[in-house]
């Protein structure tokens, strides 16, 4: 990625948060993306907003054992792209709710991971699975405006969560995607991080994964597209981050110190006039 330069030694690392609604939307959407981050010094978190409990055809298997099992699954593929954070929100699979709750989770996931980037689902895209489409609409308002305003979810900055700035939003499975990651370097490690998703992936073994993916590679090079990239709808907000509250406070109060060691040695130096 062209702006996603590593960092220094003496450089915190650039943040970057990816929010989905089920284990296995990330590796399927973006996961070179996110491997490609990960090797250009970028911390990425990853937040699940459900376990995909009800996504099976074994009616054996029921929805607390299926959460398990996918979230182990998700970790292990997160473990191939590089990423060492998952966040697992638990909301029942199928039945996200745009409403005022959902979007608290939503800011207080983004106050405390306090990324710069985040690549969620294009919830605007029509038709596409419900919780896809209500996981990107409230990940893209909580970013947007909500997060980054003290007045918004006040009782969250209250107990020291900081409002953020989320500059960058790229956002997966767009109809109209404007930034495109080449992943070609990716391929091998993209394929291993699908298969960790073994109870979701429809493929006899890795030979018939690399040869679908391959076809698709040759379908978008004949369409015009970016062969071996990923597409996103990118969204740009701009700007510096503000001073984080505990910043502004203490610049405050090093101004007063100053100030007062200032007015004591013009007292000192008059008394000694």
């Amino acid at each position: 990625m062209a702006d996603a330069e590593a960092p220094t030694p003496a450089e915190e690392p650039r943040r970057a948060l990816v929010v989905m609604a089920h284990p296995d939307d990330i590796e399927f959407t973006c996961g070179g993306t996110v491997a490609q981050l990960s090797d250009d010094g970028w911390d990425v978190s990853f937040c699940l907003v459900t376990s995909g409990d009800k996504g099976t055809k074994d009616p054996m298997l029921g929805p607390a054992d299926l959460g398990a099992l996918r979230e182990a699954e998700q970790e292990a593929a997160a473990t191939e792209l590089g990423i060492k954070r998952c966040i697992f929100l638990r909301v029942p699979d199928g039945h996200v709710e745009d409403g005022s709750e959902f979007r608290g989770q939503m800011v207080r996931v983004l106050r405390e991971v306090r990324p710069e980037l985040m690549i969620t689902w294009d919830g605007y895209r029509g038709f596409n699975h419900r919780d896809h489409r209500t996981v990107g609409i409230a990940a893209l308002d909580a970013a947007f405006p909500l997060s980054r305003n003290a007045n918004s979810y006040a009782e969250q900055v209250a107990t020291g969560v900081e409002p953020v700035r989320v500059n960058t939003i790229l956002l997966a499975g767009s109809n109209e995607p404007n930034y495109f990651v080449d992943v070609s370097d990716q391929l091998e490690r993209r394929i291993d991080a699908l298969l960790r998703h073994a109870s979701q992936v429809q493929a006899a073994n890795r030979e018939e994964m690399v040869k679908r993916m391959r076809n698709r590679s040759e379908q978008a090079a004949r369409a015009g597209r970016v062969p071996w990239a990923e597409g996103f709808r990118r969204l740009t907000f701009g700007g510096a981050s503000p001073p984080r509250r505990r910043d502004a406070l203490r610049a405050e109060r090093q101004a007063k110190e100053k100030a007062a060691k200032t007015a004591e040695a013009e007292a000192a130096e008059a008394s000694d006039g």
